[in-house]
């Protein structure tokens, strides 16, 4: 006779019975320094401003180190998840797993994330989605470090781009080191027959080598920030830190290169992001220790298609709050703003910068009109215009061209601090200013103009001012399109010679007819070389009744 299956206990964990700390009750209104002070003499990581503003001591202490004690503790808040008491332990592991640092428990206290994340083995995932020369590439860059005793991570845009499947040939190669990583990369350089530069202060170096783009190699290091926008004191440190000073979630992720394994490291749950298109920042004060991470905000973006989280959207506005940064240089705002305008779909990332007002950071009072977005969008075209015209005489800088239509409607005295904070100087700072100031009233009558008198507008306008009447629009680019394209080219049949044999007189008053003929060729008043030569008659004869 068959017997009755005997049925066990099932043990279920809950929430409550993984609890490893305390939540502790401050004042709404309390300061990060004082929050600070309590919760290090409570000794707890997590203190409830109010009812629904969590605050991590760690965030405290970094509002602190940056000068920012008296704020509002609660301004520091994140979204942690809340859940019940009786919540099953795997709901709350899979909470921590998509990228809470802690997870709530009502009434009880806090479950916070494992220190050392799972390591997942990828070798067979990346492998398929790496080209070969990137395979063999970070083979040898395995072997070099092994000999130097280090272990080498590949981190960051790579492992993200090789885990979506959209990683093309060639680009650059950031390698993180555990150990000495200026060593390897001069041991690299070696290997490969390149280049080296090293930078002494951040502990790292660029390696380029014939065939290869170029291999970036840092130290893992942690990052101390003494003031909102200033370069970073770094010390050496684990990879676990080296991935949390970093921007955002999907690049907070690395694979060492010098394991049989190929193991991904995803302590913020990048692969999560990714999946769910969300752009997240690791901390409330990311945009404030580094604001051009406002800029990378936006062309991350655009380039992946992600949207910024509530509270990543949040904290870029409380970022902003504190603009402008006197200890951030015009110059990292000028190169971030380029790297921006090198992406494919640039508009759609200078759109993004737009609406989350990031231009701010050149001047608080700027704002977002219709003008100006119109002229964003404008952005690639004149950029592609000027691009192709660029054999033929000067044009503006790409980041000149993005200034002028961030600033272009914009009122003068905002116009003019944002050209002075972009780290320009000399004759293109003279000229994107002269352009901001100058370009609409003259736009105006060029556009109203005859062709002659356009002409000679146009002849001596500067590659700022060309380009700023193309991000106009209308009647203005197509003035400044006809111009570059078929006016510039109009010349008269008749040479120098040719006017002095009609009766001109040698000296200034051959250029000065010349100059007349070549208007009269741009308004149609002639159109072959017996009425040029009828004209310079008559131009000629009214010089001296003139005389």
């Amino acid at each position: 006779m068959a017997r009755r299956a005997h049925a066990y206990p099932q043990i279920v964990f809950t929430a409550a019975e993984l609890v490893d700390g305390e939540v502790l009750a401050a004042p709404s209104g309390i300061t990060a320094a004082d929050a600070l002070r309590l919760a290090r003499r409570r000794r707890v990581r997590v203190l409830a401003c109010g009812s629904t503003h969590h605050v991590l001591a760690e965030d405290l202490a970094r509002a602190e180190s940056l000068g920012l004690g008296d704020w509002p503790a609660r301004e520091l808040a994140r979204p942690l998840p809340i859940v019940a008491a009786r919540t099953p332990e795997l709901a709350v592991r899979r909470r921590l797993s998509e990228g809470a640092p802690v997870v709530i428990v009502s009434g009880k206290g806090s479950v916070a994330r494992a220190a050392a994340p799972r390591a997942l083995p990828v070798r067979a995932r990346l492998e398929t989605a790496l080209p070969p020369a990137t395979r063999a590439l970070l083979a040898e860059v395995a072997r070099v470090a092994a000999g130097q005793g280090a272990r080498a991570f590949i981190a960051g845009g790579l492992v993200r781009d090789a885990w979506r499947g959209a990683i093309g040939t060639g680009g650059d190669l950031d390698v993180v080191v555990e150990g000495d990583g200026p060593a390897v990369a001069r041991a690299l350089a070696d290997a490969l027959e390149g280049t080296l530069v090293e930078h002494e202060r951040f502990l790292t170096a660029s390696v380029r080598a014939p065939g290869q783009g170029r291999i970036d190699i840092a130290t893992a290091r942690t990052e101390r920030y003494d003031a909102p926008g200033a370069l970073p004191r770094v010390l050496p440190a684990p990879i676990g830190q080296d991935l949390q000073r970093r921007d955002f979630s999907v690049n907070a992720m690395a694979v060492e290169v010098t394991s049989d394994a190929w193991e991904l490291l995803d302590p913020f749950a990048g692969i999560v992001d990714l999946r769910r298109r969300r752009l997240r920042i690791l901390h409330p004060l990311s945009f404030v220790e580094d604001p051009t991470r406002l800029l990378r905000a936006a062309r991350y973006a655009a380039r992946l298609e992600l949207k910024a989280d509530v509270w990543t959207a949040r904290c870029q506005a409380l970022a902003l709050r504190l603009a402008p940064y006197p200890a951030l240089s015009g110059q990292r705002v000028a190169t971030d703003l380029e790297r921006l305008l090198e992406e494919p779909r640039c508009a759609v990332a200078l759109a993004h910068l737009a609406r989350g007002g990031v231009p701010r950071l050149l001047d608080p009072r700027w704002r977002l009109t219709r003008d100006t977005s119109a002229r964003l969008a404008a952005v690639p075209a004149t950029l592609a215009w000027g691009a192709a015209h660029r054999q033929d005489r000067p044009m503006a800088r790409p980041v000149i061209v993005a200034a002028l239509a961030l600033a272009g409607d914009q009122p003068a005295a905002v116009a003019e601090a944002m050209a002075g904070r972009l780290g320009l100087s000399g004759e293109p700072l003279t000229e994107l200013r002269r352009a901001l100031a100058d370009a609409p009233a003259l736009a105006r009558r060029v556009v109203t103009a005859t062709p002659s008198a356009a002409g000679r507008a146009l002849r001596s306008a500067s590659g700022a001012e060309l380009a700023s009447w193309h991000l106009m629009g209308g009647r203005a680019r197509e003035r400044v399109e006809w111009w570059m394209a078929r006016g510039r080219a109009v010349e008269p049949v008749l040479g120098g010679a040719d006017v002095i044999a009609l009766g001109v007189a040698r000296g200034p008053a051959v250029a000065e007819a010349l100059a007349a003929l070549r208007d009269a060729r741009l308004d149609g008043l002639v159109v072959d070389r017996a009425a040029e030569m009828d004209y310079v008659r008559a131009w000629h004869s009214s010089q001296e009744r003139q005389a």
